[in-house]
Formats: structure tokens, sequence, C-alpha cells
């Protein structure tokens, strides 16, 4: 077993204590990039260090590689792999319970941990003996304004069918027909505050924060995948080896022609 404690980098303190930090480097052939772990997603954090400990992602490939989107690598079955080979295959012996945290997205450098899909993943269990990082691209305010739209809308019209319903549509109809216009007016209002009330406590209404939109539209990133996957770290160092393995060819399986071999070390 490879002699890798867990490194305290003292950095914060809080009345006087310092607040430790795990740092990770994943070292390939073609450069390191090096990561800090979240404490405040333990489960993955203490999961990622134990296999890393145990050299478990050594000698793995970075064997999904899609430009504009990620790396992703660490699983077993691309250790030694030939050419050609399909690989990936994740370990259900290593899932950890999701940590979806919303303060965390997946901007350039982010380090998160895959899973399988919702219908057969309900509880979004994540699979720890692979990870990927986040790629990206920069994206404008416009098309941040876009992917809400497209989110969003959907949610609204919904909403509005609920509430909005033909029987309420002819009583308005009748209401205004009498020249009843104070009812008219407040059956009217109330339609709108409660389409307006469950839009806002609607937990899947998509809203940008200033950060995710500093971020995407300045580093980049990948916000489709927010609230989906949990990030457990980011990039602090080697952002260029990202862009170097992200611009890789690949073959019809996205493997990199070129094969991107892993070792991850804690650091002392």
């Amino acid at each position: 077993m490879k002699r890798i404690g867990l490194v305290i980098i003292f950095l914060l303190s809080l009345n006087g204590i310092a607040i430790a930090q795990r740092i990770v480097e994943v070292k390939t052939n073609l450069g390191a990039m090096r990561f800090e772990l979240y404490d405040d997603t333990p489960k993955h954090r203490d999961a990622f260090v134990k296999l890393a400990n145990e050299g478990y992602y050594d000698g793995t490939l970075f064997y999904r590689v899609i430009e504009n989107f990620l790396i992703q690598g660490g699983s077993k079955s691309s250790r030694n792999a030939p050419p050609g080979k399909r690989i990936g295959y994740g370990d259900p012996d290593h899932t950890v319970d999701d940590e979806i945290l919303s303060h965390y997205f997946h901007k350039k450098g982010a380090l998160c941990a895959p899973r399988q899909p919702d219908e057969v993943n309900p509880f979004k269990q994540s699979d720890i003996s692979q990870f990927f990082v986040v790629k990206g691209q920069v994206l404008t305010s416009g098309y941040l304004d876009t992917l809400e739209l497209a989110v969003n809308r959907p949610i609204r019209k919904k909403i509005t069918s609920q509430i909005y319903t033909p029987e309420v549509q002819e009583k308005l109809k009748n209401l205004k027909a009498e020249n009843q216009a104070e009812e008219f007016n407040k059956l009217l209002r109330q339609v709108k505050e409660d389409i307006e009330s469950r839009y806002q406590l609607n937990r899947d209404v998509l809203e940008f924060s200033d950060a995710q939109r500093k971020a995407y539209t300045t580093v980049g990133g990948y916000p489709d995948l927010d609230g989906k996957y949990t990030i457990f770290g980011q990039c602090i160092s080697g952002f260029e080896v990202i862009d170097r393995i992200a611009a890789l060819k690949t073959d019809e399986n996205n493997r990199p022609l070129k094969d991107v071999t892993i070792e991850v070390n804690v650091i002392e």
C-alpha cells in the first residue's frame, strides 16, 4: 500500500482553530491536476480518499473524454484495457449516498461523482469508483436566460392549467357578462396569486444565482448537470491539463486514441 496521508493545510481559521483542507493530486502522462475536496460532502470525500490510499485509481484511464463537456476516469475496467475495448463499467461495491448541494455547481474544474440513471437509481447514489471533471465552455448571459426559459415556461404553463381551469374561466366570463367587476377582479387576482405562489414553491424552477452566472460566463462550465450529480471537490491547479485531455481525439466510444493514465495521491 502506498504511504499516503491526509494532508492538513492550515489555510483558514475559525476562533483560532485551523480548518483542514484535503488536497489530492491526479497525475497523468499529460500533466497533473490538484483538487480541494469539500468537507461538507464527507461521504464522498472519505470514500475517495480511502480508495486513493489503496491505490484503487492508479493505472486506470481517463476513458471518456468529450470536449466542452467533461473528462471521466477511474473505472477499474479501464486498467490495462486494449485499444478499442469498451470500458467504463461501474462498481456496485463502491456506491455512496448522494450529497447534492445547491451551492456547488458544475463550473470548470468541478470534481464530481457519476451515477446510474434515475430509473434504476432513484436515490441518486454515486459511483465513487469513478470520477469526472467538468470541462464545459464559457457561456453568455443570454444563453443562461434561454436555459431558464426552457425549463420554467413548461412549469408555469402546467401550473396555470391546473389553476386556471375551464370552470374558472367560465365563472370569470359570467361575472364579466353580469358586470360584477368587484367579484371578477377578486377572482382574477386570486388566480394570479395562486399561480405565482405555486410557481415560486416549485423546486424544479431554474434560476441561476449570481455566483453561477459569474462562473459560467467567465471560467465556463456545464450548467445542464446542476442538481443532478454530487460535486465533492474543485480543481485548484492544472486547468491546462483538463484542456489538454479534453482536446484529445477519441474513438466512437469517446475514449482517447492516446491513453491517459491516472495516479491519484493524497498530498502529504
